[in-house]
């Protein structure tokens, strides 16, 4: 049995920070029933290619994306924007422990699924709103997206290439980073949320706001401009407050260096053949190295280029220097330490056999991560949803798929 097994999830989330959350949910055992649209379904869906490929190699219907977020999870198609939808809606609701939505501010009230409503027919019932700017303030009502998060809350202004450097600019990450963490910063406010209840009972509307998450995660650059005045620039792959902390060039391609301490750096001079850079005036701290920067950093790049990347991994952790290669995703799920923690799996699917997935990070002593299902195909599972949480019979469903509303 997962840890929360004993919950059910209602997820009316779409695209990515919603979905993260359900299926975090969901690998550690809660029911998830995913509503969707007939005949559309979640956006992601259609956010290809890459698609998942059957056994003769062709496209499936299933876009690479949809499989990121969405594993364990039911599927069931109800249209909403119909009363008779919305009266299902309210009676999963009406049996469900959470509910997940990233619909705009208000958008659920015009069919009678915001919190309030709900509330009345569930007072346990915990209501996680995801939006980009939150419940409240002037941008409330705004749609908000990642890409667009990232610049107006500032990563990306911290992102890239100094500047007066060739390619100098803002860069994105290269993931959608900010809806994963607000994904996760969704679960564990749920999870918070869950733990009153058992303590005090009730539920409670949860507002978690993209742009809320992202300035949160500023994390060291906030307080490095909050307590200086001074807003941090873009430094490349460099640290703000360590050196050497970046990417340096080898004999046959690049590698990371991440040099914490000052015994580290004493260290890795001694590998770089270099042992009086410990002891120079200009590099002995790290309050000195951060301050000499443009100094050092040359000297080391023209020591690093004299040995392959290899030979510096393998020498700098001989010397227990933090350091390694720059992988691409090839290369990373060939890593042996990635296979032997199992990160790469295969669930069986009804479309291609099998899909591949990546496998979660949270490691369980006693209620580990339950792999269940693949991804569900749209509407997959609404007859057995509705059998078993609303006691429909199929007479009653196909009526409903008849008249449309499934």
């Amino acid at each position: 049995m997962g840890a929360l097994s004993h919950l059910r999830v209602l997820d009316l989330s779409r695209v990515l920070a919603g979905p993260w959350a359900g299926q975090i949910l969901a690998d550690l055992g809660a029911d998830v029933i995913k509503v969707e649209r007939p005949g559309n379904g979640d956006d992601t869906r259609a956010w290809g290619p890459p698609f998942l490929k059957d056994a003769r190699g062709e496209n499936t219907t299933e876009a690479a994306y949809y499989l990121s977020a969405n594993r364990n999870k039911q599927s069931v198609t109800i249209d909403f924007t119909r009363p008779e939808g919305q009266r299902l809606v309210r009676e999963l609701a009406a049996k469900s422990d959470i509910l997940i939505e990233n619909f705009k501010v208000g958008g659920l009230a015009a069919y009678g699924l915001d919190y309030e409503s709900l509330k009345a027919i569930n007072p346990q019932l915990i209501y996680c709103s995801i939006t980009g700017f939150g419940q409240t303030g002037p941008y409330a009502k705004r749609a908000g997206y990642d890409f667009m998060i990232q610049g107006l809350g500032g990563l990306m202004s911290l992102t890239g290439r100094p500047e007066g450097d060739d390619g100098a600019g803002p860069v994105k990450v290269g993931v959608a980073l900010t809806d994963i963490l607000t994904g996760l910063y969704s679960t564990a406010a749920i999870l918070a949320a869950l733990a009153h209840r058992d303590h005090a009972g009730g539920g409670q509307h949860i507002d978690m706001a993209l742009l809320d998450v992202q300035v949160a995660c500023l994390a060291n650059q906030a307080m490095n401009y909050l307590t200086t005045g001074n807003a941090p620039k873009r430094l490349g792959n460099a640290h703000p407050n360590i050196v050497p902390y970046q990417d340096f060039p080898t004999a046959d391609g690049d590698f990371i260096l991440t040099v914490g301490n000052d015994g580290q750096f004493r260290k890795f001079a001694e590998v770089a053949g270099q042992p009086q850079w410990a002891d120079d005036p200009r590099f002995a701290t790290n309050k000195l190295r951060v301050a000499n920067r443009a100094v050092l950093i040359p000297l080391i790049r023209q020591a690093t280029v004299f040995k392959t990347t290899a030979e510096w991994v393998t020498q700098l952790e001989r010397a227990g220097v933090p350091c390694g290669p720059i992988n691409d995703l090839a290369q990373v799920f060939a890593d042996p330490q990635v296979q032997a923690r199992g990160l790469a799996m295969e669930l069986p699917h009804v479309l291609a056999g099998s899909v591949p997935q990546v496998a979660s990070p949270i490691r369980l002593s006693e209620t580990p991560v339950e792999y269940r299902n693949a991804p569900p195909l749209l509407g997959e599972h609404t007859l057995e949803v509705l059998q078993r949480v609303l006691g429909l019979d199929e007479a009653a469903v196909k009526v409903f798929r008849e008249a449309g509303v499934l």
